[in-house]
């Protein structure tokens, strides 16, 4: 470890490699930590379409390549930080609305990919034309602390729900990675390396224990499906990995509605690089740096399009990790991209993972998103929150980026869904209804308009 690292507190800095089988192992804890919500894009958008079981692990292995290739380009060309690239939750709205308008289908997977990449042209052209950096001036702490809030808030939906469908099972992971990475860590660098790593290990064991002696049959939350693993094929067929549903179709409305996924991307990746870096002990992303970001990501969902995926976002997920394990390397980051390109070309690899039980990832998810949200009242402490004008500014920012994507996307048994219609361009209310239910998108809107309209100090805002 360098002089830095050691002083700021972490195990491994951003530019520094750890030994290779360091990194193998650390890559592959963030390879699991993203993979649960990875899969779950496609197997929802797969689902909508139609697709047969070939179809979505074809489907399946097209996201994994593009998450690994992206995020090899990202960590090399672009931030430069240890984010990892895959699936973002912003285009299913979007994407959804696609397949509705074409029927499902390959019909509706070439109109997507269509989309896909006709967007990412847009996102590539922000970013290398330098616009999204211009608003780095206009970003403080009070804004980018909600954002970065509403990250890891976002996500609590998939954290209990996913844990409760087996609370003992949930229950041995989670308390195995507070033990690991609170108590065992300052004793045994194993466990402050790989906390998460481990505690998934000790909840499969139990799962695979319980399931080989029939106390978990098949249908149990905790039960593992070995026959997964058997019946998957070894390497993914060679003709399908380029353009596996066929040419790609355009279409304007499409486009235009892809859009509203790509600019709620954007702003959730504008908000994950100040989080990376803050928890890295990296310094803030300047414009130059946010900028070649978002181009690299338009990049890498261009690819996506090319190769039968979906458009990929920067994860704040394995945000969350770096702060657990104290490992900011991006080196770690690349060998995890490395992974994921393997379990997409070896379709047998990812299965074994696929088998994960749900409660050992919704443990995960428990722990890991909460540190996201930590983050950003960390971000906060930089502003003076004694200040009425950022108490008022930052209260309502985080209600409003609660309430109004409830508003608009409904509470199951209490309000119905109330999007917003416009019967002569359905195109744009798509759009707006893909930002205005996406947490983090309505944070940073409101909290960039506020901050930057009320009078207020450059002290009092924390960009003195």
């Amino acid at each position: 470890m360098t002089e830095r690292s050691e002083r700021e507190g972490m195990i491994y800095y951003v530019d520094e490699a750890p030994p290779l089988y360091e990194s193998i192992l650390l890559g592959f804890q963030h390879v699991l930590t993203l993979f649960g919500a990875t899969v779950a894009v496609p197997l929802i958008l797969g689902g909508a379409m139609g697709f047969s079981p070939n179809q979505m692990a074809i489907l399946i292995g097209a996201v994994m390549v593009t998450a690994g290739v992206a995020t090899l380009l990202q960590v090399t060309f672009g931030t430069r930080l240890p984010i990892v690239q895959s699936m973002s939750f912003s285009f299913i709205g979007p994407i959804l609305s696609i397949i509705k308008q074409t029927g499902g289908g390959i019909v509706s997977m070439q109109y997507v990919t269509g989309a896909i990449m006709s967007g990412s042209i847009v996102e590539i052209i922000i970013g290398w034309s330098g616009l999204i950096g211009k608003l780095r001036k206009w970003v403080s702490p009070v804004v980018i602390g909600p954002v970065i809030i509403m990250i890891g808030l976002s996500l609590f939906g998939v954290g209990a729900p996913k844990a409760g469908t087996h609370w003992p099972t949930a229950l041995i992971v989670i308390i195995s990675i507070f033990i690991f990475s609170q108590i065992l860590s300052p004793k045994y660098k194993a466990f402050k390396l790989f906390p998460v790593l481990l505690a998934i290990i000790v909840g499969y064991s139990f799962c695979a224990i319980g399931t080989l002696l029939g106390v978990f049959e098949e249908g149990h939350p905790s039960y593992i499906n070995f026959s997964l693993i058997a019946h998957s094929p070894w390497i993914r067929p060679i003709d399908k990995l380029t353009f596996p549903w066929g040419m790609p179709k355009f279409d304007i409305a499409f486009f235009l509605t892809i859009l509203a996924g790509y600019l709620a991307s954007m702003i959730e990746s504008f908000g994950d690089y100040f989080s990376c870096s803050y928890m890295s002990k990296a310094p803030e992303p300047t414009s130059k740096i946010i900028n070649k970001g978002i181009a690299i990501e338009g990049i890498g969902c261009l690819l996506a399009g090319i190769w039968g995926g979906f458009a990929t976002t920067s994860y704040s997920e394995n945000i969350g990790l770096i702060g657990l394990t104290r490992v900011a390397s991006r080196y770690v980051v690349a060998v995890g991209g490395v992974i994921l390109i393997l379990l997409g070309v070896f379709n047998k690899f990812g299965a074994c993972i696929a088998t994960i039980p749900e409660p050992v990832v919704g443990a995960m998810y428990c722990t890991v998103f909460g540190m996201i949200s930590a983050i950003g009242v960390q971000q906060l402490t930089k502003a003076d929150m004694h200040s009425g004008r950022n108490l008022l500014v930052v209260g309502f920012t985080l209600f409003m980026a609660l309430s109004l994507p409830a508003y608009i996307k409904g509470v199951p048994g209490l309000y119905p869904p109330k999007p917003i219609v416009i019967e002569w361009a359905p195109w744009l209310a798509n759009a707006l209804n893909a930002i205005l239910s996406t947490e983090m998108a309505v944070a940073a809107l409101i909290g960039l308009i506020l901050d930057n309209i009320i009078p207020g100090t450059d002290k009092e805002r924390g960009i003195s």
